[in-house]
């Protein structure tokens, strides 16, 4: 019986190994919002309070000083998989009320990671434990180099790794003026009306898809920078001409992450006023843009359980706790610790966590005092590109079979979605992203554009 199911297993790695001709990819979904929200950044400010709050997914050893080595030691971890000990995590998202010019933390809806196996000409590697990696640049106000249509590939252009994606029943008027060069708002992608990069004006009422941060990672890891040198040691691939995506030589490819992070907007929506060149929401760090907006990551993964899944597993939406074979099966429990770093950070606040102050915009472009190496990664000498902090992803074709994905347990509404990448944003009925209203199974698929000159 056991050598059955190693056979079985050896095949599964044998064509995953051959079919690098095509992307797979897995959805990692966690068992609860988020494992902490503090002022902690292992990385940027390791051994002490972070400039601005975020929020935070993964292993419960996470810390201030945290480690690759301490993940492992984690005793839980909100990721459905079991041997996932990492950490994701995100800026928060504040609403400033225009009456009282009071904040109010906005409710995180819900957040998934997506892991693409991109096709290749390498052998895609598990993260090594304790990888560090940041991108996009918490210090800016301005918009990126590559304007709004999203560039991943460093061979045409200046990367562009974060994203706001804006769904809504109708584009008129648009969520970001057309004729923006970014300065007094946000820039749309020409291409799709739902994404831009900077805050949208407009109420984000699409079906269970409220407002959203799209965050993409690096998948080229160079072993000379070593494992926490994050502003040199992470590059994104470049095509080969013939489809492929590839990284310098003596580089590592592993995983191409995405951060797809969604917060309930809706709740707030009679709140203010849309489309009149102005909106009320704030990242932690005081950026009135939404430009500042990145992510970081810290591998506290099962390298030979990643390796397995990088190899064998293609489940999509439906999960990365679907995929065969997981040596220590699925999480089901929630997994949280108290915020490291105790203060008021949700109800009412007069100012934001850690005091700062906005900027960006009509508040002028002096962002609060942040770390020089909240810069977002350097590509190699070889790669013309320079990694701005608001835009990802790219161009597109569509696809009309959409595939499901489950949000999470706890969610005020569970939506199925799902983002599948070269495509157009496709919507089938779903439900609204209205706190406490019933989840009823439905599909909404987030069809995404991505290097469209390929």
């Amino acid at each position: 019986m056991k050598l059955g199911v190693v056979s079985v297993l050896a095949a599964l790695a044998s064509t995953a190994a051959a079919a690098k001709n095509e992307r797979t990819f897995a959805v990692l979904h966690f068992t609860g919002k988020t494992l902490t929200v503090g002022r902690a950044d292992p990385i940027v400010n390791p051994g002490g309070p972070s400039v601005h709050l975020h929020h935070v997914l993964g292993g419960n050893a996470f810390s201030v000083n945290a480690t690759g080595e301490d993940l492992a030691k984690s005793t839980c971890s909100s990721a459905q998989v079991k041997g996932d000990n990492s950490n994701y995590w995100f800026p928060s998202l504040y609403f400033r009320d225009p009456k009282t010019g009071k904040f109010e933390d906005v409710q995180l809806f819900y957040a998934q990671v997506y892991y693409f196996f991109e096709p290749t000409n390498d052998d895609i590697k598990a993260f090594p434990l304790g990888l560090s990696m940041v991108v996009g640049d918490a210090s800016t106000r301005s918009p990126p180099a590559g304007g709004a249509s999203g560039n991943l590939d460093p061979s045409k252009g200046p990367v562009s790794p974060v994203k706001w994606t804006c769904a809504r029943h109708k584009y008129d008027p648009p969520s970001w003026s057309a004729t923006s060069d970014g300065s007094q708002g946000g820039m749309p992608d020409k291409n799709n009306k739902g994404e831009g990069v900077g805050f949208p004006d407009a109420n984000c009422d699409g079906y269970a898809a409220p407002l959203r941060m799209d965050i993409h990672f690096p998948s080229c890891y160079n072993p000379d920078a070593g494992l926490t040198d994050y502003k040199n040691n992470m590059a994104y691939p470049t095509n080969d001409g013939h489809g492929k995506h590839d990284c310098p030589k003596g580089w590592i490819h592993v995983p191409h992450i995405f951060f797809e992070v969604y917060w309930n907007t809706p709740l707030l929506a009679d709140r203010w006023v849309p489309n009149q060149g102005k909106q009320p929401f704030v990242l932690s760090n005081g950026d009135a843009t939404g430009y500042s907006l990145h992510g970081d990551f810290l591998s506290g993964w099962d390298e030979k359980l990643l390796q397995h899944i990088i190899d064998t597993c293609d489940t999509g939406g439906s999960g990365m706790e679907q995929c065969p074979g997981l040596f220590y099966g699925a999480n089901k429990e929630k997994c949280t610790i108290p915020n490291p770093v105790p203060e008021k950070v949700s109800g009412v606040l007069d100012a934001l966590p850690g005091n700062n102050p906005l900027s960006g915009w009509s508040y002028g472009d002096k962002p609060s005092t942040e770390p020089s190496s909240s810069a977002a990664p350097a590509q190699p000498s070889s790669a013309s590109s320079s990694t701005s902090a608001a835009a990802p992803t790219s161009s597109a074709t569509e696809i009309t079979d959409p595939v499901p994905t489950k949000g999470p347990e706890d969610a005020e509404c569970t939506p199925n979605l799902v983002t599948v990448w070269e495509t157009v944003t496709v919507t089938a009925e779903a439900p609204d992203a209205t706190p406490g209203s019933k989840a009823r199974r439905h599909v909404l698929e987030h069809v995404r554009r991505q290097r469209k000159h390929d």
